[in-house]
């Protein structure tokens, strides 16, 4: 606890009759219980938090760039997002449909129950939003879809999606 320092009685001085000036006395405070109070703190939050794992997505990357997959057309849908935010998909080498994001869940549900080797490749527009990868990122993750790849939209795409419009 606070202790104080005093240094005895303080009277008048016999030799000159005159009051001596009150010397300051010192204060010297205990932080014992306080650094005991800051481990009670400590150990307290330790032991009630949730030690939760990091949520992580796995990714599979091929070993080296010179490695090619093939595919079959029949197991490969490709989704196409324009910079808009359409989204246009086919499968194989059909002519794309439109789909609207709140059908794109059962769409992928559906095709995936139909064909369960089936790949999504997904083509973004560089200039479209980086939110609206993350939205169908999250959209296959709720219809289950496990396998899927992201991509480019190049020139050969853009002109597929031209003649739609």
């Amino acid at each position: 606890m606070g202790a104080v320092d005093s240094p005895g009685p303080r009277g008048h001085d016999k030799k000159k009759g005159k009051k001596k000036k009150k010397r300051r006395v010192g204060i010297r405070i205990d932080n014992t219980p306080m650094v005991d109070v800051a481990f009670l703190l400590l150990t307290f939050f330790m032991l009630t938090t949730t030690m939760n794992k990091p949520q992580t997505m796995e990714i599979n990357l091929p070993p080296s760039n010179d490695v090619t997959v093939e595919v079959a057309q029949s197991n490969l849908m490709t989704l196409r997002v324009k910079e808009d935010g359409s989204i246009y998909w086919n499968i194989g080498v059909d002519p794309p449909d439109k789909v609207e994001f709140k059908g794109l869940r059962a769409l992928m549900e559906e095709r995936n129950r139909a064909n369960p080797k089936l790949i999504t490749l997904i083509k973004i527009d560089r200039k479209g939003k980086y939110r609206m990868m993350v939205d169908i990122m999250d959209e296959l993750n709720l219809a289950n879809v496990t396998r899927f790849s992201l991509a480019p939209m190049e020139e050969g795409d853009m002109k597929i999606l031209e003649k739609l419009s």
